[in-house]
């Protein structure tokens, strides 16, 4: 049914769960996986008299942001390789992850999108959002959302 599917993951503890739901689903169907991390841009900053800004503060952050990704895509791809289950990584950096979530998948041409679902109700679903949410509605690829 499904050969590829595009995995985002964030670190978090949903997320890690959700990439070990992922890999047995692929296990079971017979799919290959990419897990995706969206990883954030450098803050706009906005200048006054006095300012003072750091030249290299953007690279220390890019190279921070990298890292931690690379940390977390390497750690699912080990679970994934453990279970037997072909996978690859993929980042990218993008102010709107539901929108760098949806290219990726687009792009590595994926037949489904497994992602958690992080529950976010009330005043915090309202302020936050939830990118969950924001891939189910602008997708045209089918979304699975774990729980």
């Amino acid at each position: 049914m499904f050969k590829h599917i595009l995995v985002p993951t964030d670190g978090s503890p949903l997320s890690q769960a959700a990439v070990s739901q992922a890999i047995a689903f692929a296990r079971e169907t017979g799919a290959r996986l990419t897990f995706f991390c969206a990883e954030p841009a450098f803050p706009t900053m906005y200048y006054g008299v006095g300012a003072i800004f750091d030249a290299h503060a953007p690279a220390r952050f890019h190279e921070e942001v990298a890292s931690v990704a690379h940390d977390i895509l390497t750690a699912a791809a080990k679970l994934a390789g453990a279970a037997g289950v072909e996978c690859t990584t993929q980042a990218l950096t993008s102010d709107q992850p539901y929108a760098a979530i949806i290219a990726a998948a687009e792009r590595q041409a994926c037949d489904l999108i497994f992602m958690a679902s992080h529950g976010r109700r009330g005043i915090s679903g309202l302020l936050l959002g939830s990118e969950t949410h924001k891939v189910l509605t602008h997708s045209t690829i089918p979304v699975l959302v774990y729980r």
